[in-house]
């Protein structure tokens, strides 16, 4: 279940869903209804870069210099999207950045305006979450971690030396982990015998919920909670902002492979306890 961040659901909420008809034939609305249909008309033809996109990105500056004096949310949304653009489309995050900064000092009596803050330490928060994903990369040593378990008892990848691990962040609230979960429990019950272990890292933040739900799946494994949802301790540490996500650990805490679903994971635990 991905991690939504306000900007990113409104963009793509935008470009990708059915827009509503307008009354008025030459509001800011209308002007960027008929805009952001091209955008995407160039986006499901895969032209996703700013030249691709240059006559729509002026298309932006043309709106904004039109309605230049009404600062209304209606037209801070028409920078707010261009924002989007070189933050989603275009991967540009500084640019994106400059532009909601120019949002903050345009329109600081508006809804964009006034979220102009939080919707920045959410994009370096979301830049910094795929710096440190770039680094966990099969055959890159896991970083460790000293932390106590849900039942009070020491907890970290070393103390499973010489075992095949399964990292797995998830939560009760998240449905492809619950779905996912009678595959975590079959290899954890075929191979645990053989040296396969399982820590658990939940996002959830009600603790005895957690602890009825592990209880009615009989999940003996170790798990790891702070009560503190997305902004768990480890989910900031591993750049977690997806779930389930899962790192399959060799017993010298090295990366085998990431996010196994299905039979594939059966199969590669089951691969890598041949090898030891």
């Amino acid at each position: 279940m991905k991690r939504q961040l306000l900007l990113a659901a409104a963009a793509l909420l935008l470009l990708s869903a059915p827009l509503p008809a307008f009354a008025a034939a030459d509001d800011v609305e209308t002007e960027m209804k008929a805009l952001v249909e091209k955008v995407r008309a160039k986006l499901s033809e895969d032209k996703k870069t700013e030249a691709d996109l240059a006559d729509e990105l002026k298309g932006f500056d043309e709106i904004l210099a039109k309605h230049k004096d009404e600062k209304t949310d209606e037209v801070a949304q028409v920078l707010y999207m261009k924002a989007m653009l070189y933050l989603q489309v275009f991967d540009n995050t500084e640019k994106g950045i400059e532009i909601i900064e120019q949002l903050k000092k345009d329109f600081p009596e508006t809804k964009p305006g006034k979220s102009a803050d939080e919707t920045i330490k959410s994009i370096k928060q979301q830049e910094e979450s795929k710096k440190i994903q770039r680094a966990l990369v099969e055959g890159s040593k896991f970083p460790d971690f000293e932390e106590k378990d849900l039942t009070g008892n020491s907890l970290s990848i070393a103390k499973y030396k010489g075992k095949v691990v399964l990292v797995d962040f998830w939560a009760t609230w998240c449905g492809p982990c619950v779905a996912e979960l009678p595959n975590v429990l079959k290899a954890y019950e075929k191979h645990h015998s053989a040296g396969f272990e399982i820590i658990g890292i939940s996002l959830d933040k009600e603790e005895q919920k957690l602890k009825d739900f592990i209880k009615s799946k009989n999940m003996p494994w170790a798990q790891y909670f702070d009560g503190k949802g997305w902004q768990s301790k480890l989910a900031g540490k591993y750049g977690v902002n997806s779930i389930p996500a899962t790192y399959l650990l060799d017993g010298e805490g090295k990366i085998i492979a990431k996010n196994l679903r299905g039979e594939a994971l059966e199969k590669a635990v089951a691969a890598a306890l041949a090898k030891k």
